[in-house]
C-alpha cells in the first residue's frame, strides 16, 4: 500500500504565522507538523509516500525530508497550484497510486495511541491485500456539528455522511485518514466541484458509500485524534505531545525511531542520524533509544 500527504492549503486561520511559512512545516512541541502524518503511515507499514505540496513550499519540504532514504522511505513530491479539495489528491496522484491500494492523511493530524500503527495496518488489510472498497477512520467528539460526521447502524456500518451538519445523526467524526482501493483515482475524477469549488473528501466517500463498499473503523478511547488547523488546536497538540513526552520519555513521531524499529534501517544508520544532530536533545534521545533499545 501506498500513501499520500496533502500538505498543501495556504493555512488561512493560521494567518499570520503561516504568512511565509506551511502550516505543516511549523512546530508541534519538538518536531515539525509534517512528522507526524509521516511516522502514522510508516507505522501502518508504508514505505512509499507522496507528499503534495503548494508551489511556494515544495523546496522547503525537500529540504527538511528529502528523498526519504535515510528512513527506509521512498518519497515522492508533487504541487497543488491552488486548494481544489482532499479528493484532487487522487487527481494528482493517479500515476503514483498506479491503479492500487492507498492511504490518503492529511497533512494537520494527528493520531496518537498504543498500538496505533497496528490497528490501522490491520483494518487496512482487506483494502491493501488487493480487496474492493474505501475505508475511513471515525472518533467520538464532543461536539460533531464541527466535523464531517458518519451515522453508524448497530453493527457499525456507514449509513450516512454529513458534512459539519447543524443537527449531527451521530457523535462520530470522520478523520483525517482515509485507505482507498484502486478505483479512487477515476472515482474522484467523475466528482462534480462544491459551491466553494473544491473536489470534496466527503463526496469521495459518499461515492463508496452508494455503491455499499465502504467501511468504518472507530477509534476507541486509547486514542486521540488532533486537528491542528486553529492556533489554539496547534498549542493543544504542542502541551499533549510535550505532556506525554516529558512524562514517558518517549518522543512521539520519530522518523528515525520509528524506522529502526520496523527495521527498515539498521544501528549503523540510526547512529549516523543521532550524530547529526548533535547535542542536541533529539540526537541524544536517539542516542539512547540505540543503547537502550
Amino acid at each position: 500500500m501506498k500513501g499520500i500527504i496533502l500538505a498543501g492549503g495556504t493555512g488561512s486561520r493560521l494567518h499570520p504565522m503561516t504568512a511565509v511559512v506551511s502550516k505543516q512545516l511549523m512546530p508541534v512541541y519538538d518536531k515539525p507538523l509534517i512528522y507526524y502524518p509521516l511516522t502514522t503511515l510508516m507505522r501502518a507499514g508504508v514505505r512509499e509516500i507522496l507528499v503534495i505540496t503548494t508551489p511556494r513550499d515544495q523546496a522547503a519540504f525537500q529540504a527538511q525530508l528529502g528523498d526519504g532514504g535515510q528512513w527506509g522511505l521512498r518519497l515522492r513530491y508533487v504541487v497543488q497550484d491552488q486548494p481544489r479539495g482532499l479528493a484532487d489528491a487522487y487527481r494528482l496522484g493517479a500515476d503514483f497510486v498506479e491503479g492500487g491500494p492507498s492511504a490518503l492523511i492529511l497533512g494537520d493530524n494527528i493520531f496518537h495511541g498504543h498500538g496505533s500503527g497496528r490497528v490501522i495496518a490491520q483494518a487496512a488489510a482487506p483494502i491493501a491485500a488487493g480487496g474492493e472498497g474505501a475505508m475511513i477512520f471515525a472518533y467520538r467528539v464532543a461536539d460533531p456539528r464541527r466535523y464531517g460526521v458518519v451515522e453508524l447502524d448497530a453493527d457499525g456500518r456507514a449509513l450516512s455522511l454529513e458534512e459539519k451538519p447543524a443537527a449531527p445523526r451521530s457523535p462520530w467524526a470522520v478523520t483525517g485518514l482515509y485507505v482507498y482501493d484502486g478505483q479512487a483515482p477515476e472515482i474522484a475524477a467523475a466528482l462534480r466541484p462544491s459551491a466553494r469549488g473544491e473536489l470534496e473528501i466527503t463526496d469521495l466517500n459518499r461515492a463508496y458509500l452508494e455503491q455499499g463498499r465502504l467501511r468504518v473503523e472507530r477509534l476507541g478511547r486509547g486514542f486521540a485524534w488532533l486537528d491542528t488547523g486553529t492556533p489554539d488546536s496547534l498549542l493543544d497538540a504542542a502541551a499533549f505531545v510535550r505532556t506525554l513526552e516529558q512524562r514517558q520519555g518517549f518522543k512521539i513521531a520519530c522518523p528515525e525511531e520509528v524506522a529502526w524499529r520496523m527495521g527498515w534501517i539498521d544501528d549503523a544508520q540510526l547512529s549516523r542520524l543521532a550524530e547529526g544532530f548533535g547535542a542536541a536533545d533529539y540526537g541524544r534521545y536517539l542516542r539512547g533509544v540505540l543503547a537502550g533499545g
